[in-house]
């Protein structure tokens, strides 16, 4: 997978989770502050859209994944 599939995935997988913990009407349901992660992921998508600076992107290449033909540096 390339760092563009690795952030669309760690930030679904983010919403998902704090969703399900934070919506009253779940089953695993643990607090509603677990709603402030979701606002918080939602925030740094729409940053690093306008800056182009994504703090994952940073980690994923320092572990060696590799850029996509469409967003390479």
């Amino acid at each position: 997978m390339t760092t563009e599939n690795w952030v669309r995935f760690v930030a679904g997988i983010f919403v998902m989770l704090s969703v399900a913990l934070g919506a009253p009407a779940s089953p695993v349901f643990v607090s509603q502050w677990f709603l402030a992660f979701t606002l918080f992921v939602g925030l740094n998508l729409f940053q690093s859209s306008l800056s182009g600076f994504c703090p994952l992107v940073t980690i994923l290449h320092r572990m060696g994944v590799r850029d996509s033909a469409s967003c390479s540096r």
